[in-house]
């Protein structure tokens, strides 16, 4: 992986597909940013970013859908699937953090994340800053 690798958290996603979300206007420009770059989330973040908009209006569901199957085909994003080894890399990392709030999904984002070398991540959860990750942000 190179340095321009960027991991995407469901933070990032909700806040480009909702326009009422209040971090909606920086996502849009963080992503101009970071265009160029090669970003990287996993299926969990995808199932999570789905979950947020199941209890929508059907049209909300739909574009969150569309959005998925568009990231999903997306050659300047890597999707990492999900896996029992994965499962279990982030159950390792939950287990070990008791003393933290941190999801399950975030946990294996954070274990993905130090597999692949990705220091950066489209985030405003600073528990990816308490495990030494780079909030991109503020």
């Amino acid at each position: 992986m190179t340095r321009d690798d960027i991991f995407a958290d469901t933070f990032h996603w909700i806040a480009l597909l909702d326009r009422r979300d209040r971090y909606h206007h920086q996502a849009r420009q963080v992503a101009g940013q970071f265009a160029r770059s090669h970003l990287v989330t996993t299926d969990e973040v995808l199932v999570e970013l789905l979950a947020f908009f199941g209890a929508q209006p059907a049209s909300r569901r739909a574009a969150a859908s569309a959005a998925v199957r568009r990231i999903l085909v997306n050659p300047g994003i890597e999707v990492v699937p999900q896996s029992h080894d994965t499962f279990l890399a982030g159950l390792s990392l939950y287990e070990s953090r008791s003393d933290k709030a941190y999801s399950l999904v975030d946990c294996i984002s954070m274990q993905t994340m130090r597999d692949k070398g990705i220091t950066h991540v489209l985030t405003h959860d600073e528990h990816f800053e308490q495990e030494g990750f780079v909030r991109l942000f503020r």
